[in-house]
């Protein structure tokens, strides 16, 4: 892990700012949707990319009835039918 340096404090309402020199190196945008993890005592931010709910493929990934199904996965489950 990277260390940039930057310290941020909580708010009241437990927000943090992130720099938008930060936002413009990771291509974080206003309202672009962040994951959390933990791993351990650290608090992971990543940006959020939908992916496949079966094999967790990233690409050209479908909305169906609020599930993300990659084209390999629905074309695996027409096959079966």
């Amino acid at each position: 892990m990277k260390s940039t340096g930057i310290v941020r404090k909580v708010d009241e309402l437990g927000r943090i700012v992130l720099p938008i020199e930060m936002r413009r190196t990771l291509d974080i945008a206003e309202k672009d949707a962040l994951e959390i993890y933990v791993d351990g005592d650290n608090i992971i931010l990543r940006k959020y990319q939908p992916t496949c709910i079966f094999c967790d493929n990233a690409k050209n990934v479908i909305n169906f009835k609020g599930k993300n199904v990659c084209p390999d996965c629905i074309a695996k489950l027409r096959a079966k039918l």
